[in-house]
């Protein structure tokens, strides 16, 4: 009878492996120990032994092919033996897993629109349904900060619907279709994932309770078809359960205090200014409002503790604390950094310049007529040189590949209201000064009014971040994933420092390199580290390169 001999897993960390060489081809005899092929693995090429005897019958990957562990490697079996209907079971189950892999990894916001298109077809009423857009690159959700539209309003083809903020921008959604707005599935304010039902459109005269409940019925289907089994308890542990909350014991205090009293107070703003200029701690008063909330009234029925009851009250302040509903920037800065520190392998080299040429330098170039560059703009010059020296670090990892970039595209961090962006400064190495700093000044208006495009920033081929002008002198970043490599930029200090074995006053300026050890080795980052020094140490190099 034939036998499967599935990829195997030669290491501990061995995921996937690729068939190096056979030796062995269909139809040869195979004995038990023979090595069928050689396997590379995540860290050696090793040979591969048969455990059966027979005829090599089917060979599953070819040489060069890369399988997961345990997918079919080969057949062994007698001379002979037909295996046709074992190969296209094995097929038919990988099919069927892939299939159901598919299905149950969709969004399901967009199982919902499926399913509600479905639906649509088998009804009278007809309409478009519009989805929450995919703006950028990064972008999983979605805010609606303002509608330019209302239901019963007529729609042409490239009318901006609404503003939609994304992780990186607030943008204009303009519509794809004609018609009258039939439905709005989010408010302004509301947030939902990409692919989630924004609005619909039909023509004029749909009954748009119709389209609602189209809509909202399609979305309650697949909500319950997702709910999970109720909890099956049996024995002891249902006895438990189904204690009545009032058979409970409750520990007694001989404090009268606010219930909700548990490092923090439940109150309303005007009950938190009438107790204090009350002189009344919150902790004293007993709630009345939604669910033991402290309001007005309850301050202004407040008798005092009664007589005997041991309060001392030495605590005059009162926590405070503000609730803020994370934006979607928010969200994304920390989905996309915490990824990154957590599967990149970060370390850290650091450099300290001597920055009186640079300081020099600039003020000889800045007396040049309509011209004012920043040092940041020097920065980023001798990085977009260096780099091209050097592109091991300007590279980006994948899971199957490391792809080194001969353009450089610097991604700049700017610090907006809600977070951080990084628009692009593409192809920086082939810009002055002039245009380097144009471009940045005219990025950060961009950002800060949230006007970036997607196309503005994408494609960065490593980034640099620069605190200096915050009067910070040494901090560290985290990569900006895909990329290799992330350069932090500290503040000019004025220190005493050596020169010609005598201490002088001098300008200094601490750079540290964070790399990916995947991409980037040490040497490979110390020595770009060089090649930077020597461009901002000598800043006639930018010019004349």
């Amino acid at each position: 009878m034939a036998e499967l001999i599935n990829m195997p897993r030669l290491s501990d960390t061995m995921e996937e492996g690729t068939v190096a060489k056979w030796f062995k081809k269909v139809g040869d005899t195979v004995k038990e120990g023979d090595i069928l092929a050689e396997i590379e693995t995540d860290k050696a090429t090793m040979e591969f032994e048969s455990f059966q005897e027979g005829e090599l019958l089917h060979i599953g990957i070819e040489e060069g092919g890369t399988a997961p562990v345990d997918s079919l490697l080969a057949i062994i079996g007698t001379k002979g033996e037909d295996i046709k209907d074992m190969i296209g079971g094995i097929q038919m189950s990988m099919v069927q897993k892939e299939q159901s892999s598919e299905t149950s990894d969709k969004p399901k916001a967009q199982v919902a629109v499926e399913k509600l298109n479905e639906e649509k077809s088998l009804t009278t009423v007809d309409f478009e349904v519009i989805t929450m857009p995919r703006l950028s690159d990064t972008m999983e959700e979605g805010t609606v900060t303002k509608w330019n539209k209302k239901v019963g309003d007529l729609v042409n083809e490239g009318d901006i619907l609404a503003e939609i903020e994304t992780d990186k921008a607030t943008m204009e959604f303009e519509s794809f279709y004609s018609g009258t707005l039939l439905y709005i599935g989010l408010e302004e304010g509301q947030s939902a994932e990409v692919d989630s039902v924004l609005a619909a459109i039909g023509e004029e005269g749909t009954d748009p309770e119709a389209v609602k409940a189209a809509i909202t019925s399609s979305a309650i289907s697949v909500s319950q078809s997702e709910e999970p089994k109720p909890e099956v308890v049996t024995g002891a542990l249902a006895e438990q359960k189904q204690i009545p909350e009032s058979n409970l014991p409750v520990a007694q205090s001989s404090i009268v205090a606010n219930e909700n009293y548990n490092g923090r107070f439940i109150a309303s703003p005007l009950a938190k200014k009438m107790a204090e200029e009350k002189g009344i701690s919150l902790q004293q008063v007993k709630g009345t409002g939604d669910g033991g909330r402290i309001i007005k009234r309850d301050i202004e029925n407040f008798k005092g503790l009664a007589a005997g009851s041991n309060v001392t009250s030495s605590q005059k302040g009162v926590e405070s604390v503000t609730e803020l509903v994370n934006s979607s920037m928010r969200k994304s800065i920390a989905k996309r950094l915490s990824a990154s520190k957590f599967s990149a392998p970060h370390y850290y080299l650091g450099v300290e310049l001597n920055m009186d040429n640079a300081i020099a330098f600039r003020q000889q170039f800045n007396t040049l007529p309509d011209t004012k560059i920043s040092f940041n703009d020097i920065v980023l010059k001798a990085v977009a040189l260096a780099l091209k020296e050097h592109p091991q670090v300007n590279s980006q990892w994948f899971e199957d590949k490391v792809i080194q970039n001969h353009h450089v595209h610097l991604g700049v961090a700017v610090a907006v209201e809600d977070g951080l962006v990084v628009p692009v400064l593409k192809f920086t190495d082939d810009m002055d000064l002039k245009q380097i700093g144009e471009t940045v000044k005219n990025y950060a208006l961009k950002a800060r009014d949230k006007k970036l495009s997607p196309a503005e920033m994408e494609g960065s081929t490593f980034t640099v971040s620069n605190l200096g002008m915050f009067g910070i002198h040494e901090f560290t970043s985290i990569i900006n994933q895909p990329n290799s490599a992330i350069l932090s930029v500290g503040a000019i200090e004025k220190k005493p420092v050596v020169k010609q074995d005598a201490v002088v006053v001098g300008n200094t300026m601490k750079l540290t390199l964070a790399c990916d050890h995947r991409t980037v080795d040490g040497a490979s980052g110390a020595q770009f580290l060089q090649s930077l020094r020597l461009y901002i140490e000598n800043p006639i190099r930018l010019i004349v390169s």
